[in-house]
């Protein structure tokens, strides 16, 4: 078995297999996603760490049926605060644009979203942003569009409430995709889990004018309240903060419980759109 591909670094990296999640894990300098290192001595059979050592680095390929409590607890301990760019234009940027803008800044993980777009116009814009991500060793997922996810080899979609259902994306991918779904109460975050999907995009936190239809605003106190009844219903999946997200927010939503963040507007908007988006990924480090 090997990975699709391997990059060296002391983070964890979201990689994909068929049947497996891939960790690659900095093995000398700290331990493997929280709950792999009790895995591989109490449960052999469950994980394989396979695809070599490259000196201090080594790939785990762990079943999904394990993969999110894996996850959950990665992100719980602090480990990782996930930046998701979405895909915007403005009079002077692009679709491409502002991908190239994204990547430029550091960020690893990319929705291509163009609501009001047809697939004839959407296709040609994916093929590029996909390799543009990559080049740069980037995730990259398109909104809504599973057919084309599928077709592309793209990383995942994401579906809003209005979309397809997770539950029927799931059994039209498979395993092998990340699926992200919309939520904005505490139903709609037991229906994605229970459909599949490998986090929550949670929102918005604040007014904003990159979506229509905006549901209720949550804030900081309708996030604790949702991670609160999640962890009483033991619901372990990664949460995204999404909605009016700037800079200056996330010192108070790392610190909220939320396992990353996503944004447009903000980096787009400002004077210099890419050394923005290097400022979001040092402050969410």
């Amino acid at each position: 078995m090997q990975p699709c591909k391997a990059t060296h670094q002391k983070n964890c990296q979201w990689l994909f297999y068929p049947e497996y999640y891939p960790f690659i894990c900095d093995w000398k300098k700290g331990v493997p996603p929280t709950g792999a290192a009790e895995i591989i001595p109490n449960e052999p059979d469950t994980v394989n760490t396979v695809g070599g050592n490259f000196s201090e680095y080594i790939i785990l390929f762990v079943p999904y049926s394990v993969t999110a409590s894996l996850i959950s607890a990665n992100t719980m301990e602090g480990k990782m605060f996930d930046v998701q760019f979405i895909t915007h234009f403005t009079d002077t940027i692009t679709y491409l644009d502002s991908v190239r803008i994204a990547l430029e800044g550091g960020c690893r993980w990319i929705q291509l979203r163009m609501k009001g777009c047809s697939d004839a116009e959407v296709e040609p814009i994916a093929v590029k942003a996909l390799d543009m991500c990559r080049t740069q060793g980037a995730v990259f997922i398109i909104d809504d569009r599973v057919e084309l996810v599928r077709r592309l080899g793209a990383d995942g979609v994401h579906l809003g409430k209005l979309d397809m259902p997770v539950a029927d994306a799931r059994r039209y991918l498979g395993k092998g995709f990340r699926i992200g779904g919309t939520a904005n109460t505490f139903e709609d975050i037991v229906h994605h889990y229970e459909g599949g999907a490998n986090y929550i995009g949670c929102g918005p936190f604040r007014f904003t004018t990159t979506k229509e239809k905006l549901a209720p605003v949550l804030g900081l106190e309708g996030y604790a309240r949702l991670l609160g009844s999640m962890r009483e219903a033991s619901i372990n999946l990664p949460v995204i903060g999404i909605g009016g997200v700037t800079a200056e927010d996330i010192p108070d939503l790392k610190a909220s419980g939320l396992s990353g963040i996503a944004l447009s507007g903000s980096i787009l908007r400002a004077q210099d759109p890419v050394a923005e988006m290097k400022r979001v990924m040092q402050l969410t480090k």
